[in-house]
């Protein structure tokens, strides 16, 4: 029987390190942000999609997407940000229940969802659990300005356009506290893991 958890946080709140810690173990991870990337990869519905909206501005010389311009544009519009989630969503939804189907068949013993906007998106119907790793808003801002060198303001305009890291936390069925050292996250993570899976 496969075990399907989600795991989600904020912004800059450590999501990416538990992922990989799980992938490390030898664990299926589907990576929504991977998932994302294929879905605007040059040539796909997707890019062309998002071309007609934002315009080929956007488009770097080699014809990729430039993630960065892209990214400012949408992280302090919120107008504009809805606009590309609606453009993206479906697809990037149904390959994530495509790669998450051949897990299942290939008798995973654990999928670990890698989503950023778990909650916003409702992935967590799709989960045994959801696991949140999570830190308290200060330290998420200090370590996202020091991360991507923003400043206070853009960090604030990220960290907005996600629900907030104290609801994710109110809602999760497993909480990792990632405001210590790694070490310590990384026991909680094994604790789960030994109490729930190996």
């Amino acid at each position: 029987m496969t075990y399907i958890l989600g795991l989600t946080g904020g912004i800059a709140t450590g999501k990416s390190t538990v992922s990989r810690y799980f992938s490390d173990k030898g664990y299926a991870v589907v990576d929504a942000d991977v998932v994302a990337r294929r879905v605007v990869e040059p040539g796909t519905e997707g890019l062309a999609n998002i071309v007609a909206h934002f315009g080929t501005e956007i488009i770097q010389k080699d014809g990729t997407l430039n993630r960065e311009k892209l990214g400012a544009m949408i992280f302090s519009d919120a107008e504009k940000r809805e606009t590309l989630n609606n453009l993206l969503s479906a697809q990037i939804r149904r390959t994530i229940m495509a790669d998450t189907e051949t897990l299942v068949n290939a008798n995973q013993p654990l999928i670990v969802l890698d989503i950023p906007l778990l909650y916003e998106a409702g992935y967590e119907t799709h989960c045994d659990a959801v696991m949140v790793v999570y830190t308290t808003e200060a330290v998420q801002l200090e370590r996202l300005m020091a991360r991507n060198n923003l400043t206070e303001e853009e960090a604030l305009n990220r960290i907005a356009s996600q629900e907030p890291i104290e609801t994710k936390k109110d809602r999760a069925d497993i909480v990792i506290d990632n405001n210590g050292p790694l070490n310590h996250t990384y026991e909680q993570v094994e604790t789960w893991l030994k109490n729930n899976i190996i």
